[in-house]
């Protein structure tokens, strides 16, 4: 394909090179000896797509038209005489913007006030869409040179060309020789940057506008996750990278991206085809020449797939070829596009329709055009296959009434942009040669005044930077870093009522100002409702996104917050922690105030304890009256009444002390529950140790030399005792309260959803010293009472308080852990438990058998029988 590329081009090169440094002379003998081996017969029929459209004038505009949309197998023998393939696939449309260029040329010529004096001529040459035809066509306009050795100018700028690709290359090529081109069609948003690109211009916004009006569409409708098919060139890719540094942050994923070759179209689509099949996404955006569509179109509905919705690009959005396919009415209905902004074109319409080959003998290209539309053929035609397949034509054919893609400009985008094209040369010119003092940025340029005969296209290049006029709808038209602000049409592909599709303005977009009438649009499917387009849906209120290892961002699991987390929006990435006094409900999605948990007099449990604490109380207060009422007998004589009575109180303070703990905890309640607690049992337990103490003593003063040990331990010095362990631990709360009291608190850790209220302990070594002295007392006692154990009585007292004193201690052993790992109320429940089970053991143990022998044996509460003679 490039063998004549590389034959010629560094030959034109050179030449153009040699033009600027030597001159007009030296360089056009060079042309004329160069091209001389190539010349043709004048009369003999001319390639039409290598001389293309020439009209003479002062100044001559290049145009590279995409007229054909291919090109054949090349054939690749490396010969002198290597020819590039013919172009194939003839398109309507592009004759008519070439059509835009010969009366833009015509109006400007007749204007009396742009350009006047000066007449402008053309050069119009077919692309073919590839590189090779383009790089031949600009080489031949700019040197001047064609096939028949005619006086051809050499253009001054290039119109063209009209794929990205191909500009890039030809900017890349012609910037050496500041060779301006002002392209209608190349958007690709690489060609932006000026230092790459400084001889390129363009009358089309960039691709990097459309391409974040789709994301911004995307994003509006909640689309987040867009398949991409896009052109194979910098077209296709660079729309899919702006539109991927767009979507960044913003929770929308490309779900794939295939790209579209021409040469492979049919490999290409077939494996578009197949991911779209297999993918959940249901927005497909879509950037690739019209025939390259319908090719991928027609695929997908062979594989019935027709519930997509697809984001068109603007070279496709607005296409009669596919709007008027009635293969693709069912998957392309909702379609939405970005369009090129509308215009009608005053006088365009009146040219179209007076149009006739034998106006325009030369122009090969609408003689084609007859043809096909006509289904004649015209003698001076090239096309030799039509020729013999069609009658000849009448030449009454006429335009007048003829309703076809080329004669339809209701709504003019690229050919508006071919239009202001060939103005903002035309102003560009009228600029350098009014000797208007411009700014000029390159210091070897110096403003003057300059004739059409000797401007240069470096001066053209300066003056085409600085183009400013107001258009014929009173729009202000200017470069903007070689492209022109954006401005975009928003259409939806909709039904009409015979069945067809047309497309319908539903929008617009200026800058970055996204309008869009949502009511307009008529979705794609039966339901008529807008697509939902998610790798996974939207996490519900309750839930948090939860990202998928290996997948992008889009593809998560949904999980449910934890207990005291919640998410009251859809699809939340996080989940938010309640306020301390709140927690979450069984949804997840609220937060609700806690639930306050103490143990209180109204539950079963708090009523359960209470219920015990009183029985032990009344149970006390009971033997109290047996031991009253027989108070004179051996047996509470012997134990030593006024303790068993003392013992019986302090015991139902035990009982009693219990009750505190049952309830909502205050700050007195907090503070007088764990004293009394300490005081209490430490009143118990001195009596205990002072019964102990005395048994012990009145058993050794039996013994000889022992008799006045009683005698120092009388009633008395008992009750004394009694006072003064109690006091120690009357000291011991005093300073505890006085220094860190117990106090109320909100506990919100224990129990998520509940706020318990308790008592805290205040000082821990306070707490530690309170329990400590009731531990100490109780070794001592059940130390005491374990050695005396086996006096030789019949009721030996000193037993019956070393099984209370095992019980007491195995009740508060047990009491820690279980205290410590009991959460809430429980922790309470414990407390009070290990109160009354000691309680209770001290009770039983020490006063049930007494009972027994008063109230069932009676006939053993003698002296003789406790003295274990009977």
């Amino acid at each position: 394909m490039f063998v004549h590329v590389l034959l010629w081009f560094p030959l034109y090169v050179l030449m153009l090179l040699l033009w600027e440094e030597y001159g007009a002379k030296m360089g056009f003998s060079l042309v004329e000896e160069t091209l001389q081996e190539k010349c043709v017969n004048l009369d003999a029929p001319q390639n039409i797509y290598g001389d293309g459209f020439y009209q003479d004038g002062d100044v001559i505009i290049g145009t590279l038209i995409n007229v054909h949309n291919l090109a054949a197998t090349p054939d690749l023998r490396f010969t002198r005489k290597a020819e590039l393939a013919p172009c194939l696939d003839f398109q309507e449309r592009s004759v008519r913007w070439l059509q835009a260029v010969v009366f833009a040329v015509e109006e400007i010529n007749q204007n009396p006030t742009l350009l006047p004096g000066v007449r402008l001529g053309y050069h119009i040459m077919d692309s073919c869409s590839r590189y090779p035809h383009s790089l031949m066509a600009a080489v031949s306009m700019i040197s001047g040179g064609n096939k028949t050795c005619g006086t051809i100018k050499p253009a001054k700028l290039l119109i063209g060309d009209s794929s990205s690709t191909q500009s890039i290359l030809l900017s890349r090529t012609l910037s050496p020789l500041r060779i301006a081109m002002i392209s209608y069609l190349a958007s690709c948003q690489c060609l932006s940057d000026r230092r790459k690109y400084p001889n390129f211009f363009r009358t089309v916004p960039s691709d990097g506008f459309q391409a974040r009006t789709m994301a911004q569409m995307a994003k509006r409708f909640g689309w987040t996750w867009v398949g991409a098919v896009v052109a194979d060139n910098d077209y296709g890719r660079g729309a899919v990278q702006v539109f991927e540094e767009e979507i960044k942050g913003t929770g929308i994923c490309l779900a794939f991206f295939h790209t579209l070759y021409r040469e492979q179209l049919a490999k290409d689509v077939a494996r578009a085809a197949t991911t779209v099949q297999a993918s959940s996404a249901r927005v497909i955006l879509v950037f690739a020449w019209y025939s390259d569509v319908e090719a991928f179109l027609l695929e997908l509905i062979r594989r019935n797939v027709t519930d997509r919705l697809f984001l068109a690009s603007e070279i496709w959005s607005t296409s009669d070829y596919l709007l008027e396919n009635p293969q693709l009415y069912t998957i392309s209905k909702g379609t939405l596009g970005v369009a090129l902004r509308s215009a009608q074109i005053p006088g365009f319409d009146a040219h179209l329709r007076q149009l006739h080959p034998a106006r325009y003998p030369d122009n090969e290209f609408l003689r084609t055009l007859w043809e096909k539309m006509f289904g004649c053929s015209l003698m001076k035609s090239s096309s030799m296959v039509i020729q013999k397949a069609l009658p000849s034509c009448s030449g009454r054919e006429s335009l007048e009434g003829i309703q076809s893609q080329f004669t339809d400009t209701s709504h003019l985008r690229v050919t508006y942009n071919v239009y202001l094209a060939v103005y903002a040369a035309a102003h560009a010119l009228h600029s350098l040669l009014a000797c208007t003092p411009q700014k000029i940025s390159d210091p070897k340029i110096k403003p003057k005044c300059s004739s059409p005969d000797n401007i240069t296209p470096a001066q053209l290049l300066q003056h085409i930077g600085q183009v400013h006029f107001t258009t014929l709808f009173g729009e202000e038209f200017y470069f903007q870093e070689g492209s022109i602000p954006p401005v975009y049409d928003l259409v939806n592909w909709q039904k009409a009522p015979d069945g067809s599709l047309h497309y319908v303005s539903i929008g617009r977009v200026e800058g970055n100002q996204l309008i869009i009438n949502e009511s307009a649009i008529s979705w794609p499917g039966v339901s008529g409702k807008m697509p939902v387009s998610k790798c996974t849906s939207e996490c519900p209120p309750g839930t948090r996104k939860a990202i998928k290892k290996g997948l992008p961002v889009c593809c998560f699991d949904c999980l449910p917050c934890t207990e005291g987390e919640i998410s009251n929006s859809t699809g939340s990435i996080i989940c938010y922690r309640c306020p301390q006094e709140f927690w979450s409900n069984s949804f997840r999605n609220e937060c609700v105030p806690r639930e306050t948990e103490f143990l209180s007099v109204r539950e079963t449990m708090g009523i359960t304890l209470m219920g015990v604490a009183v029985s032990g109380v009344v149970i006390t207060t009971t033997v109290a009256v047996i031991f009253l009422y027989h108070r004179n007998t051996p047996i509470v004589k012997a134990n030593n009444s006024e303790l068993s009575f003392l013992l019986l109180l302090s015991l139902k303070l035990c009982f009693l002390c219990s009750l505190i703990f049952v309830g909502q905890p205050s700050l007195w309640s907090c503070r007088i529950q764990q004293a009394v607690f300490g005081i209490s049992f430490v009143l118990c337990i001195s009596c205990i140790l002072v019964k102990t103490i005395v048994v012990v003593a009145a058993f050794h003063s039996t013994r000889p030399g022992s008799s006045a040990l009683i005698k120092w331990f009388g009633p008395g010095q008992q009750r004394g005792s009694v006072l003064v362990f109690t006091c120690i631990q009357v000291v011991i709360c005093a300073i505890w309260l006085s220094v860190s009291p117990p106090s109320p608190r909100r506990n919100f850790g224990i129990q998520g959803s509940k706020v318990v209220l308790e008592c805290t302990v205040g000082s821990v070594v306070g707490f530690a010293c309170v329990l400590g002295y009731i531990s100490f007392l109780a070794s001592v006692c059940i130390l005491l009472a374990f050695f005396a154990r086996k006096l030789p009585d019949n009721f030996n007292e000193a037993k019956f308080i070393t099984f209370s004193m095992f019980i007491f201690c195995a009740v508060w052993i047990t009491f820690v852990p279980a205290y410590v790992s009991s959460p809430g109320k429980y922790s309470v429940a414990v407390e009070i438990f290990a109160i009354l089970a000691s309680s209770f053991g001290l009770l039983f143990c020490i006063f049930v058998p007494k009972c027994y022998i008063i109230l069932l044996k009676p006939e053993n509460n003698t002296k003789r029988f406790l003295m274990g003679k009977a």
